[in-house]
């Protein structure tokens, strides 16, 4: 289908939108992880990394696999803890995964 004469300016517009949508959509799905990542922040340290002396360890480099096993433990109620368990049920197995492979790829 041809644009008329009118509208070509507007269908480089139009074309060049439609590719940017899963930069755009990337963005917003990085953007979504850095926001469910910053809730642990208080405790574990900004993107993961403790501070020094902290009584809660930092997340940052850990493997994927074993916060994601924490966590879900922490859920479970299988883990003791003193708030791990009511903030992880906030978390579904996709978003603790996720979670989990943001702060594995963390430098310390």
């Amino acid at each position: 289908m041809r644009l008329p004469v009118s509208l070509r300016p507007w269908g480089a517009v139009l074309v060049a939108g439609a590719l940017a949508l899963p930069a755009v959509a990337q963005d917003a799905k990085a953007l979504h992880l850095r926001s469910l990542a910053a809730t642990c922040a208080n405790c574990h340290g900004t993107q993961g990394r403790a501070v020094d002396g902290a009584s809660v360890p930092g997340l940052a480099g850990m493997p994927a696999s074993y916060i994601a096993d924490q966590m879900r433990a922490f859920k479970a109620g299988t883990r003791p803890a003193t708030v791990m368990h009511q903030l992880a049920k906030g978390y579904s197995d996709a978003q603790i995964d996720a979670v989990a492979g943001y702060f594995a790829a963390q430098k310390k």
